[in-house]
């Protein structure tokens, strides 16, 4: 159903004129209002986690405005006092942009405000989301027209409480006097000197993505969201995955226990250092000697993702498809959950249950049975989101869908995934 909807005879309360740089009292009006999927995924230039919820979106003014769902409304019966807004964005200054590559949802534009915020906006449907688009689109340019860049990051500094720097940026000895501030020349020069050295070195200012891009700034590899790592090295499995099955692969699918046998703690816990703060890895080194220590920090590096590889919002579906009697359809409908997860959590688990099953073909030597690796693996690559009181009932499904994945590898995945 779209709900989105233009109307000009629609007004919404007005900012307090302190609130805005230029505001002039008068109550602006509304231009367009309806439901979008939102997520906010950049504060200040601090990347943050993706957190998908459908929003009311208000375009009124220099603002878009997020409201909660109104679900048992619609645009005709919606007032804005009827629920508070959640946040609202300035546009001033903004950049608007589409993007693929920072969601594996269709029909994403990024919407990033001059305080490095950084909004995604998403619609199923194609003409309603361009058609909000180029909405805000026009009003940026609109707004970048009617107001100068000196009042928009004037504004931005007063809403950071930087402000008062400009202010009081005037010679000490000047301030000292009771002359009034606008009477003295060199005080009014200092302070225009001050304004646009802060201001150059704001519009200077790398985003804190391009200063990770060109290596400046490291992100962490453990506990780094998978979907966010996996941009950053250009790839949907993750290149530490990679590095360990191949080490495993290379000298130790005869080794007796391997993922069962725990390695050393402390060694572990200086490859998760090094992986999170060197580029260059070499788990051929004899430092690495001992296979145990690098499934161990494969397992600890699954563990340590902040969503696990299986999606919080997969983890019911999976277990009550583990419970189902009729192996055909528990096997069909598991097959179906697996090829709808996003592209990272989808092709590392693909690349993971196809190491697995070499693991397997050595079961005479490593005694690692499919039961051994679902026990292994079912707590480590799933988990809920909220400990219900079943988690001992949960453990037993969540190992069994693990060894079903890997009983029946060429089924469930037989149509989709990198090699």
């Amino acid at each position: 159903m779209d709900y989105s909807c233009n109307v000009t005879n629609i007004i919404v309360e007005p900012p307090s004129p302190e609130s805005s740089p230029d505001s002039d009292g008068c109550t602006p009006e509304l231009e367009k209002a309806g439901l979008l999927n939102k997520t906010k995924i950049a504060e200040g230039g601090r990347k943050l986690r993706k957190s998908w919820s459908p929003s009311w979106v208000v375009l009124v003014g220099n603002s878009l405005v997020f409201f909660k769902d109104p679900k048992s409304q619609t645009p005709s019966s919606w007032k804005p006092g009827n629920s508070r807004p959640e946040s609202s964005v300035d546009l001033r200054g903004a950049q608007l942009q589409w993007t693929n590559d920072l969601s594996s949802k269709k029909n994403v534009f990024k919407l990033r405000t001059v305080t490095g915020n950084e909004f995604l906006l998403q619609s199923e449907t194609d003409s309603l989301i361009k058609e909000w688009f180029n909405t805000i689109q026009n009003v940026i340019v609109r707004l970048d027209r009617e107001n100068p860049l000196d009042n928009v990051l004037l504004y931005s500094l007063r809403r950071a409480g930087s402000v008062e720097m400009l202010e009081h940026s005037g010679d000490e000895e000047d301030r000292r006097t009771s002359l009034p501030r606008s009477s003295s020349n060199l005080e009014n020069t200092e302070r225009k000197r001050v304004k646009t050295r802060l201001k150059k070195l704001i519009m200077r200012r790398p985003p804190l993505q391009a200063l990770q891009e060109k290596g400046l700034i490291k992100d962490q590899v453990f506990g780094c969201c998978l979907e966010m790592l996996c941009n950053r090295e250009k790839s949907t499995v993750p290149r530490f995955v990679r590095l360990c099955t191949e080490a495993v692969e290379s000298r130790g699918l005869e080794t007796d226990g391997i993922y069962r046998v725990s390695g050393n703690l402390a060694v572990i816990q200086k490859l998760r250092y090094l992986v999170n703060h060197e580029e260059k890895l070499n788990l051929g080194d004899g430092e690495w000697e001992d296979i145990h220590v690098i499934t161990g920090a494969l397992k600890l590096f699954f563990r340590e993702l902040p969503e696990p590889l299986v999606p919080y919002g997969f983890f019911t579906d999976i277990v009550e498809t583990a419970k189902m009697s009729d192996y055909m359809d528990k096997v069909d409908r598991l097959k179906c959950l697996v090829l709808n997860m996003p592209p990272p959590n989808h092709d590392t688990l693909l690349f993971m249950c196809r190491h697995l099953k070499r693991v397997l073909e050595h079961s005479d030597s490593n005694r690692m049975t499919t039961q051994n690796i679902g026990i292994v693996f079912g707590p480590t690559l799933m988990r809920p989101e909220r400990d219900n009181g079943n988690m001992a009932v949960n453990m037993v499904y969540q190992n069994q869908a693990v060894e079903l994945i890997l009983s029946e590898f060429d089924h469930i995945f037989g149509t989709r995934g990198p090699s």
